[in-house]
């Protein structure tokens, strides 16, 4: 028996993953023979381990498991025109109407300016938005873009090696020209930042001013098939791969 994480009061390991989703209890007395699951770091293989639920941080191939359901993580399609607040004294659409039917106090992950449509996190697990929004965690940011002008082959190696805005350096992790037309751009960039404005200030800086941004993914979460106003609860493996993201 693991005996740094079995907990003689507590609930079998299979019964809690179960609970999790992870398939049926036969299934997950089988993960757990493998050896795919840790419990507080601990590989455990052994049926008989008992954990605490509401204590035990368990992983299954190296993937968090979210046991407390009172914790909620949605993605949101923002449309245009919506404030990143859940409460805008001016009375403008805020992020409030899209949640106004659920009970957990949500908080929004990151913002994007009322001009911005695309993803945007809801969550009340504490600990997971502020390693969100914390630079150390440098979580990836996807944009698209439609730029005025044809963009010049070569730009992305402009971009990584930073160009210099009013509030100091900025450095784009990628860089892709999707399409051009004679007077206007597609682009897909990608950035470990969120100063405000960043995307829209550093494309007006190469001259290639944005006539529409789009947010599509904050670290391994796709905005996906998600239409404008709705949403949906990341959970299970997406989940875990959000939280593996920042190290929980």
């Amino acid at each position: 028996m693991s005996k740094h994480v079995h907990e003689p009061d507590g609930v079998r390991l299979q019964k809690v993953l179960a609970g999790a989703g992870l398939g049926s209890r036969r299934a997950c007395e089988d993960i757990i023979a493998y050896g795919r699951v840790t419990v507080d770091g601990q590989v455990v293989r052994e049926l008989g381990t008992r954990v605490n639920p509401t204590s035990a941080v368990i992983h299954v191939d190296g993937l968090r498991v979210q046991l407390d359901d009172s914790l909620l993580t949605l993605a949101l399609n923002k449309p245009v025109g919506v404030v990143s607040t859940m409460d805008d004294p001016q009375g403008r659409p805020s992020l409030a109407q899209y949640v106004a039917d659920r009970p957990e106090r949500l908080f929004h992950v990151g913002r994007l300016d009322a001009e911005t449509s695309g993803l945007i996190l809801l969550t009340n697990d504490g600990e997971l938005a502020h390693r969100l929004t914390h630079p150390s965690y440098e979580v990836p940011k996807t944009y698209v873009a439609t730029v005025e002008g044809r963009v010049p082959r070569g730009m992305e190696k402009t971009l990584k090696k930073g160009v210099e805005l009013e509030d100091g350096m900025v450095q784009v992790h990628s860089f892709v020209v999707k399409e051009t037309t004679p007077d206007s751009s597609l682009v897909e960039i990608v950035l470990h930042e969120g100063r405000h404005h960043i995307v829209r200030r550093l494309l007006e800086e190469i001259g290639h001013p944005v006539i529409q941004l789009t947010r599509t993914r904050i670290g391994p979460i796709h905005l996906g098939g998600l239409k404008p106003g709705r949403t949906r609860v990341i959970g299970g493996t997406e989940l875990g791969t959000l939280m593996k993201a920042v190290d929980l």
